[in-house]
């Protein structure tokens, strides 16, 4: 690792890349009409992922950057199910037939805050509209504080089987900044409980750059969690942003870890979790070597979309709920972020599209070419811009921040191919920005390249 490239690079604002334009660019010009077109023109052979997003916690963690808001009243969740069950169904009326589905997650804030039956009943909802395959997985992100035997239970009876569970960090010290208070015994109970139910996916999420963290504190949360074996985790830099989501503002910025510290500790994250056998998958993921992420890792099929780095091949992401988005090969559309503008959205008969954007020649090229780097850290410009009847030198050429990197010895050119050093791996979205024509360096919307 270089910490001269940390230095300079680090506190670039960078998107993660997860979709390409990327979610500021979205525009109002793309409503309800232009989806339901799109949904329309989905060809007959075409197959889809579901992503659901369920928007509510009982109290809100400090550090979150997701779109959620506190429910204490039961009511207002059971409120939101019925809608995303109505949501669901005019989807599948726009479609006009029972597409096949491969992948469904459910996002959130909390989805396990629903009532297990409520779940259950979202679940026959979807198999309902959709030809649910029987091979398709189907991942819960938990809150092992809230976790309920029932639910578990709910889960597995509707086919559940891979579960995302929050840890961020065991440091209680952290935890207390953060306004997330969760025992190391809370989350092995929870991984028992998934486990006996025969949910054998279990994917943590870790995070660095929090309040107080530390490398040490890092590593004894890394070896904490190891000792409960998860298949995969998730690490995360904490990104910083109370402009944008005001909860933020209770964390105190004094005892941030500035751009070195940040590095320093995922950099110790990531060589604990190698040395512990797990396979670094991209910008952020680790998985055993077994793991289906893992081999799409080594088999270059591994793909990236709003959930991070996945194995779904699908070029379908249905969208449901406040604020969700999706991906059809027209482009991406955006659910309304407030839930009542949602709410009434459905309940009046319409799809709840707010914004989108409608993908051109060249963003599909440019997408093309930010996921293989974003997930293989290298990309063969000649092979991509063949497929999209381009030329390598005059996308080259209009990447002018490539220039830097590759004087620094962050990329490799060998003819048409670039790669980016092992030892600046780290710095993969500096590369992949370099082909984004979109990005205006000169506003604050994403979070720290480091």
């Amino acid at each position: 690792m270089r910490f001269d490239l940390a230095a300079s690079y680090g506190e670039e604002r960078l998107p993660r890349y997860t979709s390409y334009p990327t979610a500021p660019h979205f525009s109002p010009a793309i409503n309800a009409d232009t989806y339901a077109r799109w949904l329309s023109e989905l060809p007959a052979a075409a197959s889809a992922s579901l992503y659901l997003h369920v928007p509510f916690c009982r109290e809100m963690c400090w550090y979150c950057g997701c779109h959620t808001q506190i429910a204490r009243r039961d009511g207002l969740i059971a409120a939101y199910q019925r809608t995303l069950r109505s949501e669901i169904a005019e989807v599948a009326d726009t479609i006009g037939r029972r597409i096949k589905v491969e992948h469904i997650h459910f996002g959130g804030g909390t989805p396990t805050i629903m009532a297990p039956e409520a779940f259950a009943e979202l679940m026959a909802q979807m198999r309902q509209s959709f030809f649910v395959l029987p091979s398709a997985e189907i991942a819960v992100e938990i809150d092992p504080r809230t976790l309920t035997s029932e639910m578990v239970e709910a889960m597995r009876l509707s086919g559940v089987n891979r579960a995302s569970l929050g840890v961020q960090s065991f440091d209680p010290v952290v935890q207390r900044a953060i306004n997330r208070v969760q025992s190391y015994e809370q989350t092995a109970a929870v991984v028992d409980m998934l486990r006996g139910a025969g949910i054998a996916g279990v994917n943590f999420d870790l995070i660095y750059g929090l309040p107080h963290q530390t490398v040490a504190s890092c590593l004894d949360t890394v070896r904490q969690a190891l000792e409960l074996g998860p298949d995969r985790f998730s690490v995360f830099g904490y990104a910083h942003v109370p402009a944008f989501k005001k909860h933020q503002r209770m964390i105190n910025e004094a005892v941030l870890p500035d751009g070195l510290a940040r590095h320093d500790q995922a950099c110790a994250i990531a060589n604990a979790l190698k040395e512990a056998g797990y396979v670094q998958i991209g910008l952020d993921h680790f998985a055993r070597p077994d793991d289906a992420m893992a081999v799409a890792f080594n088999e270059r099929t591994l793909r990236r979309n709003f959930q991070g780095y996945t194995t779904d091949k699908g070029e379908v992401l249905l969208g449901f709920g406040a604020s969700a988005i999706g991906h059809l090969p027209q482009g991406y559309v955006q659910n309304q972020v407030q839930v009542g503008a949602y709410a009434q959205s459905i309940a009046s008969g319409r799809l709840a599209t707010a914004k989108g954007y409608g993908l051109t020649d060249d963003d599909r090229l440019r997408a093309d070419i930010i996921e293989r780097i974003m997930c293989e850290f290298s990309a063969d410009l000649g092979d991509i811009c063949a497929r999209h009847g381009a030329e390598p030198e005059a996308m080259l050429k209009s990447a002018s921040r490539l220039k830097p990197l590759i004087s620094d010895g962050i990329v490799r050119l060998d003819g048409d191919r670039l790669a980016v050093a092992n030892d600046s791996r780290f710095l993969v979205r500096s590369v992949a920005a370099a082909f984004d024509a979109h990005l205006d360096p000169g506003k604050q919307l994403h979070s720290r390249a480091v």
